[in-house]
């Protein structure tokens, strides 16, 4: 993971979120499963939101965010 502080926002709104579990999280990103809840410990990654007694997901729109931010990092804000 990168040393870049991913800083979630609680942003409730009236749209409608689509929720990811961690295989789809893993697909969209390209990082593993050990890598994503490094990033979540070190808080460059989104956390994810309880939807269950045991089963947690990822909103689609942070994760979304979150590598947008990856790709501004690596090749800076004039892309898009």
């Amino acid at each position: 993971m990168s040393n870049i502080q991913y800083q979630s926002q609680p942003q409730i709104s009236n749209l409608l979120h689509k929720l990811l579990r961690l295989p789809a999280v893993c697909a969209m990103t390209g990082v593993g499963k050990t890598g994503v809840y490094q990033g979540i410990k070190e808080r460059t990654f989104p956390a994810p939101i309880k939807i269950g007694g045991r089963a947690v997901a990822w909103i689609e729109s942070e994760v979304s965010d979150w590598i947008e931010s990856r790709i501004v990092a690596t090749r800076g804000a004039g892309v898009q």
